[in-house]
């Protein structure tokens, strides 16, 4: 059985429908107070998955608490917590004496309440794998590369793959390679919250088709600047590829005013640009 929340009721069907196996919605009642109250289902089987992405992260991880100690409680003794995006990853590091590393603390908070996580594009850049942080825990961490491939192939076109910087090489390439696309990495200095500086690869980009590719778009503001420059540099067309469409405060007119024509996202978080769905790529990796 896969349980889940309302708001993401249509990738918790096709899910289980793919899978064959029963669903069911965690009830939510929100108290004047701020609390929650939490209903699942009176019987839940031994082996159970919760779908729940974590973007807006602080309520959701109470929720997650009381939803799986819940269903435990219900009879569940293996439980797998599939959440395509991960949150606090980005707060990987303490830059000054005191500050907690949010990565480490939500990796043994999840890993302390599921016997299995997935999940899917990590933000992980200064760790090599997930099950650093998320410990005793079977951890499968998977890549919306193929995904993104898929639906380049499907379209039709012939982009050229930009990466915001050399990070994003490995998994830029992913995409590009088996489809036999150009592909290069920006060159990015990041200060502070907003403030990016980008420089762009040595690459032709007069009367070309560029798609931004990224993991996570919060602020914009990399992709914003890099689609900009981009098109100061004779680009034809820029659109923005992007596993998880976070968009905080008003980053996607941000973008767009910079000159980007499309958006495309995955469903790891419910937007308006969600055009690629990552519940087959995850029913590959569940079983009951």
């Amino acid at each position: 059985m896969i349980l889940g929340f309302a708001a993401y009721q249509q990738q918790l069907k096709l899910l289980a429908e793919l899978l064959d196996c029963g669903w069911a919605l965690i009830q939510e009642h929100d108290f004047p107070d701020g609390e929650v109250k939490l209903t699942l289902p009176a019987k839940v089987p031994a082996h159970a998955a919760i779908y729940y992405t974590l973007d807006r992260p602080n309520k959701k991880l109470i929720e997650l608490l009381l939803a799986a100690d819940t269903a435990r409680e219900l009879g569940a003794n293996r439980l797998t917590l599939i959440a395509p995006y991960l949150c606090y990853m980005r707060q990987d590091k303490a830059f000054q004496p005191g500050e907690s590393i949010s990565q480490r603390s939500i990796g043994r908070f999840l890993g302390n309440l599921f016997d299995k996580l997935i999940t899917v594009d990590p933000h992980l850049h200064r760790i090599q794998q997930l099950e650093e942080v998320v410990p005793d825990t079977e951890v499968i961490t998977l890549s919306a590369a193929p995904v993104m491939a898929e639906f380049l192939r499907i379209s039709g076109i012939t982009p050229l793959l930009l990466g915001p910087d050399a990070e994003s090489l490995q998994w830029v390439a992913a995409i590009a390679e088996p489809l036999g696309l150009e592909y290069a990495v920006c060159s990015k200095i990041r200060s502070g919250d907003q403030n990016v500086s980008i420089r762009l690869p040595v690459v032709d980009f007069t009367a070309r088709h560029v798609v931004l590719v990224d993991d996570v778009v919060s602020s914009g503001e990399t992709l914003a600047v890099a689609a900009s420059l981009c098109l100061q540099q004779g680009a034809e067309r820029a659109d923005v590829l992007v596993t998880h469409p976070l968009f905080a405060r008003q980053a996607m007119e941000h973008i767009l005013q910079a000159g980007v024509t499309a958006i495309w996202s995955t469903d790891s978080i419910n937007h308006q640009t969600n055009t690629l769905s990552l519940t087959h790529l995850l029913s590959k990796h569940l079983e009951f």
